[in-house]
């Protein structure tokens, strides 16, 4: 019996993946430096999982994650999670962090308030940093203080996370553009 099942997919920033149980998506991969560096570190951060052809309802998270990688704003809220695995501090992190709407913003300190928790913002910043399903957790929507962009652990790091941003309405380019969504070379 396994774990969870997984699948690789294609998408403007190279490929990714995705990671489920019966009960929702437990893990989403941005991508590494090619599809097997990809598949690997799903790999090592779910045991016993096997790859195979994605549900209808994983499958559509799948279209949703990939539209939103290719410009085009995609609201991911209702894919359905399991992250049973997850500590509960997190959870209500992670909870609070998917009601924020596609073309807004909060800062740490703001779901640290929502929370109950006002001195607890390096911890949602630390929960966040741990987000094993991002984009269906929109971290990238969460910003330091005074709307200071913080880090994010994906590929491409504050240029991804602005990148979307932009995707999503929330920020307008500097200077007329970003840095596109592209995969690392290969061999990088």
């Amino acid at each position: 019996m396994t774990d969870a099942d997984f699948a690789l997919f294609e998408t403007a920033i190279g490929v990714c993946g995705i990671a489920w149980t019966e009960h929702g998506v437990c893990r989403v991969q941005l991508p590494e430096q090619n599809a097997e560096a990809t598949r690997a570190r799903l790999q090592r951060r779910l045991r016993d999982v096997r790859e195979t052809v994605p549900t209808d309802v994983v499958q559509r998270a799948i279209d949703d994650i990939a539209a939103l990688l290719a410009g085009r704003a995609s609201d991911l809220c209702d894919i359905p999670l399991d992250l049973h695995r997850v500590p509960t501090f997190h959870q209500r992190v992670y909870a609070a962090a998917r009601r924020i709407r596609p073309g807004t913003t909060a800062s740490y300190g703001e779901i640290a308030v929502q929370l109950g928790e006002p001195g607890a913002a390096r911890a949602v910043g630390q929960a966040l940093g741990r987000n094993p399903v991002p984009l269906i957790v929109p971290c990238h929507r969460v910003l330091a203080a005074g709307g200071k962009f913080a880090g994010f652990s994906g590929f491409g790091g504050v240029a991804t996370k602005m990148r979307l941003l932009a995707i999503e309405g929330a920020i307008l380019p500097v200077e007329g553009h970003l840095p596109p969504l592209v995969p690392p070379a290969s061999g990088a």
